[in-house]
């Protein structure tokens, strides 16, 4: 039986990450995308020392519309057959007032998170209607459905892969192939780290009081939705931990 081939963008840490080793422990070969290609060389020794699979590395910036199509164009024959994009690669940087926020921080996260997105999907689609199949799963946020005080720019660009995926869906219909929207709430990784420049006091304050989603929790959902019977997609799917109710809301015991 012919293995599975999944894109993942955004590789080298977080959810990203987690679901190159979830994939990768069920057998699927991997394209693993990132900028830091210390860590990917890192994670491809891993993953076929630990389960024998197959990995090729495309570590280039996400942001680069030619490195996208590039590193599209470079794929060797037997990883071609792309059943599964997942948009992971994304960001928030700062978390200021509109009036005090940074213009490159907006700039970055419209690159990444928007553009960077629509630059890998133009280059992989074709490849997947060729195929008369595939799958696309975007890693939205719950700041794609709510905006919170100083998400600004952050809470735009998601609501932007939330209204992309919905068009998506709508277009590529006829060509079957499936589109998934996950939006998580609250997740410990490098996400804030990144956010707030380094600063882990401050990041670490970001998840004090209660138990958030960790990337391996996404990862297995991520899976679940890849792997439904050809008939069946989950549109759009927002999770949660148990302590927080919405983008502003949470539980928290101290």
């Amino acid at each position: 039986m012919e293995k599975k081939i999944a894109l993942i963008t955004g590789a080298s840490s977080g959810f990203g990450k987690a679901c190159a080793e979830k994939f990768a422990a069920s057998g699927w070969s991997l394209i693993l995308t990132g900028r830091r290609a210390e860590r990917l060389e890192a994670l491809k020794k891993q993953l076929e020392t630990d389960y024998g699979t197959s990995v090729h590395l495309l570590a280039y910036d996400i942001r680069n519309r030619e490195a996208n199509e590039k590193a599209v164009e470079s794929l060797p024959e037997p990883f071609r057959k792309i059943d599964l994009l997942i948009n992971n690669a994304g960001l928030a940087a700062g978390r200021d007032h509109f009036e005090d926020a940074s213009l490159d921080d907006w700039e970055t996260m419209i690159d990444t998170n928007l553009k960077g997105l629509l630059y890998i999907s133009k280059a992989v689609v074709p490849l997947m209607i060729a195929a008369g199949k595939g799958q696309i799963i975007n890693i939205g946020s719950i700041a794609g459905k709510e905006v919170y005080e100083k998400g600004n720019v952050y809470c735009a660009t998601k609501h932007a892969v939330d209204a992309i995926s919905k068009g998506m869906r709508i277009d590529l219909l006829e060509h079957g192939i499936k589109v998934t929207a996950i939006h998580p709430g609250a997740a410990e990784t490098e996400f804030s780290n990144v956010r707030f420049k380094g600063d882990e006091a401050l990041a670490k304050a970001v998840y004090a009081g209660y138990k958030p989603l960790s990337a391996e929790d996404i990862a297995d959902i991520v899976y679940y939705t890849a792997t439904l019977p050809p008939h069946v997609c989950i549109n759009d799917l927002v999770v949660t931990c148990t302590a927080q109710a919405n983008s502003n809301l949470f539980h928290k015991s101290f």
